[in-house]
């Protein structure tokens, strides 16, 4: 059962904001309804004072996203109301809090918990060095920057905050000037300039401060980039993972600032805030509260950059690394906004929707592409009846369709991809599921094409979309071609098989929900190309994939006869076809090598 702060912390960081249901708000406990509205002034103010009165107060966690109920004159917490993550701008909180609150807190940690419809953010402040006060400036509550000329004092008493009264603050500062030997004016402004984190030109902070094991490093690097328009500090300089970042002014008053960036093995880049912002947002999206930061990384220089160097804020593209989503690159679109995209990179990894839909299937040879489209706020997507309409009319004339029957007319016939049918993956409001099959002389099935997309279900929370050529009777299609034609695939037309396939899934089908352009990433977007035999001998051992496709082009495979490839390609799903075929041949390399077939070379293919 949770009793104190530690508890309390383990049990947010554990995803179990339910524990801290029937607590009673305390001397180290708040809680909030809903996000501080950072648009208001007031909110603003609400927030920094709610912080700095915890730094005061020995340490203590805010939780947003809970409501509570009074209860003997006391809030006790009752229930998670959730957050829309969108709702709170995490990056922002923390700006605000460096800039506003003097000195900056230590240690403060802005974070998620629980998972989708019972996620709530929380706001951990430690306990401070105890001969240290925290200031804000005095409340105004209208848009402007703080008065630089005032201070308040935010307090904690059980589970409320307040104002220290302006008796106690008297005291406090004439001790202060008692022991400091000045003469009182002096003291006062001294107290004062220091008190003021928005205090704009000459409020005494320094290039680096907050991080004085980077402090002499950071001031180096912003004197080889001052050139570029750097103003004074804006707040303290501080740590992400192995990068030192600082809020910069502009030297010319009403330009947008800037964000001095420092990671280890890279030159140091100065960001404009405008695009800084931009580099932000989408992390923003990750699950489960992840630090945007973390997710997306930081900015990585341009190839034979080893000098220091600029974003400006008309720039249009931003190369990221360091993060978790691996490489990207954010790009303002034509349409006016940025998006970020994965740089293309291959793996082996296979997600757990790899077999979706091959339950009850035993196909000679199925040749897959899947797509996992990790789209922000999936769950709200439906497919509708009229997009599922339009998709009936195109998949007669989609690239998997004509990939189906391109393997019949190079045989000499001419069986077309024509006739679709619902089936046999579900069709709802959430999922779609259509196939079309080339029939042998007795009826039987031959050659099959199927495609199909999911949305995000409890079990999967990606959309899925899918599309499979799946050769389910050699015998039967050769049957149906006439005699004399050998229905072993050669490695061009698995490529264009699987080419076909890959931009049926990655184009035609997201469309049945809309407008994937104007949706954002939750996580890299990948693919994942398959071949596989799956029709057990008699013997009951799986045929080598070498008995219906030639992979002589591949070379020798020391590892002997596979009855499974497959690859990973974490890529835009959208790209031109020239771009996607290069992609497609050089991750079938990557997999031949990865399997055993080291002789495999690009221009063999």
């Amino acid at each position: 059962m949770v009793k104190d702060l530690k508890g309390v912390l383990a049990a947010l960081d554990a995803h179990e904001p339910d524990s801290l249901l029937g607590l009673r708000e305390t001397q180290w406990l708040d809680t909030k309804s809903g996000p501080y509205q950072l648009a208001d002034p007031k909110a603003v103010e609400e927030l920094t004072k709610d912080v700095a009165a915890f730094a005061n107060g020995g340490g203590g966690v805010i939780v947003i996203g809970i409501a509570t109920r009074l209860e003997h004159d006391e809030e006790v917490l009752d229930q998670i109301v959730g957050l829309d993550p969108a709702a709170v701008n995490a990056d922002q909180i923390r700006k605000l809090l460096r800039q506003r609150i003097v000195p900056a807190p230590r240690g403060v940690r802005v974070g998620w918990s629980g998972s989708d419809g019972e996620r709530v953010a929380f706001i951990d402040v430690p306990a401070q060095a105890v001969d240290t006060l925290f200031v804000v400036p005095a409340p105004l509550g209208k848009p402007g920057s703080p008065r630089t000329d005032t201070v308040a004092v935010p307090m904690r008493d059980g589970d409320s905050t307040y104002w220290l009264p302006r008796t106690e603050i008297q005291q406090l500062l004439s001790a202060g000037v008692r022991a400091s030997g000045m003469p009182t004016a002096q003291a006062l402004t001294e107290l004062v300039r220091q008190a003021v984190s928005e205090a704009g030109p000459g409020s005494g902070l320094r290039v680096g401060q907050g991080l004085p094991d980077r402090e002499r490093e950071m001031r180096a690097a912003y004197e080889q980039l001052t050139e570029a328009g750097l103003g004074e500090p804006a707040g303290e300089a501080w740590a992400q993972g192995a990068a030192a970042l600082q809020d910069l002014r502009h030297e010319v008053d009403g330009e947008p600032g800037w964000v001095l960036c420092l990671v280890a093995g890279r030159p140091p880049v100065v960001v404009a805030e405008p695009v800084w912002q931009t580099i932000v947002e989408p992390g923003r999206r990750a699950p489960g509260g992840q630090d945007p930061l973390a997710a997306v990384g930081l900015p990585r220089p341009p190839a034979g950059t080893d000098t220091s160097w600029v974003i400006p804020a008309d720039a249009r593209s931003v190369d990221l690394e360091g993060g978790s989503w691996g490489a990207g690159r954010l790009t303002y679109s034509g349409r006016g906004v940025w998006r970020w995209q994965p740089l293309p990179r291959f793996s082996l990894n296979q997600g757990r929707s790899a077999s979706i839909g091959t339950a009850g299937q035993t196909p000679s040879l199925r040749l897959r592409a899947l797509v996992n489209l990790p789209w922000a706020e999936a769950g709200t997507l439906e497919i509708s009846k009229s997009r599922r309409t339009q998709l009936e009319q195109q998949l007669p004339y989609s690239a998997v369709a004509g990939a189906v029957t391109m393997l019949s007319r190079r045989r000499g016939a001419e069986l077309p991809a024509a006739r679709w049918e619902r089936g046999p993956f579900g069709n709802s409001g959430r999922s779609i599921g259509y196939t079309c099959t080339i029939a042998g002389p007795d009826g039987g099935p031959a050659v099959k094409a199927s495609v199909m997309l999911a949305l995000p279900t409890t079990m999967e929370s990606t959309v899925v979309a899918c599309a499979d050529v799946l050769i389910e009777n050699p015998e039967a299609w050769a049957a149906a071609l006439g005699p004399g034609w050998d229905t072993q695939l050669g490695l061009d037309e698995v490529q264009a098989v699987l080419l076909a396939a890959w931009e049926t899934a990655a184009e035609l089908l997201p469309d049945v929900v809309g407008d994937p352009a104007g949706l954002s990433w939750a996580a890299p977007p990948s693919s994942e190309l398959r071949m596989t035999c799956e029709q057990p001998a008699d013997n009951g051992v799986l045929p080598g994939l070498d008995t219906l496709v030639d992979l002589a082009p591949l070379g020798p495979n020391d590892g002997g006869p596979r009855s499974q490839l497959a690859v990973a390609i974490t890529a835009a799903p959208a790209m031109d076809r020239a771009e996607r075929q290069r992609l497609l041949r050089e991750a079938l390399v990557h997999m031949a090598h990865a399997f055993g077939y080291v002789d495999a070379e690009v221009d063999l293919l």
